[in-house]
């Protein structure tokens, strides 16, 4: 016999139900350029700007080429907009930190922001310095340079003129302490021995004491 028969008002069987589907949420056209931005930051800070191409950013981006394209017009746009934003940042950081009225702690904490930015931002000022080295005379870092230089040309100007020493010479001073700075930063990008306290507290003693009057074991005073 038959399986027994399922009275009218027995219930059907639930029919299977089916997992919804999961639907990735769309970027918003801001969220997707910052994206971008940041993949392409990661990229030139790996390879460089020759070394990076438009197919490996819209590759990492998970895009095609045309979104790219549509963003920033080509690889030269990413770039310009990469750069252009870590400078402006780097120059903020570096200006909004000389704040303080004696000249050695306005040197020691324009060190600090310096390689706080280096130790933060690797990516960032990788970009910056590996298509434009700091001895050159031209291109993005040395003009950055020349910014904060000229930032604390301003100050030193004035801590000369207040102690009855010839401003005229704060240019020649200024440049010769950011030099300084970005070089040491530099090469502490690699090496990241000692740590970072440590290489401002360095910068600051060679700067303010001068080889004939260095400490021997410098110690911040701001931190």
């Amino acid at each position: 016999m038959a399986g027994r028969r399922r009275g009218r008002n027995a219930p059907e069987p639930a029919a299977p139900t089916r997992a919804p589907a999961r639907t990735r949420a769309r970027m918003t056209g801001k969220e997707r350029r910052q994206q971008l931005l940041d993949v392409a930051r990661a990229l030139f800070a790996e390879k460089g700007f020759d070394g990076t191409s438009i197919e490996e950013i819209a590759h990492r981006a998970g895009v095609s080429k045309p979104v790219v394209y549509e963003h920033f017009g080509g690889k030269e746009g990413v770039y310009a907009v990469v750069v252009d934003r870590e400078m402006r940042d780097l120059l903020d950081l570096i200006v909004s930190a000389l704040d303080a009225g004696h000249p050695r702690v306005l040197l020691e904490q324009a060190a600090h922001a310096l390689v706080d930015y280096i130790d933060e931002n690797t990516d960032g000022f990788r970009v910056l310095v590996r298509d434009s080295p700091v001895a050159s005379s031209s291109g993005t870092f040395s003009s950055l340079l020349n910014d904060i230089a000229s930032q604390v040309e301003h100050i030193l100007g004035l801590q000369f003129s207040a102690r009855g020493y010839d401003p005229k010479l704060a240019p020649l001073y200024s440049q010769a302490l950011v030099g300084m700075v970005a070089l040491t930063g530099q090469w502490w990008l690699e090496a990241r021995k000692p740590k970072k306290e440590e290489v401002a507290a360095h910068l600051v003693n060679l700067a303010w004491n001068g080889l004939s009057h260095l400490e021997h074991k410098p110690k911040p005073t701001t931190r």
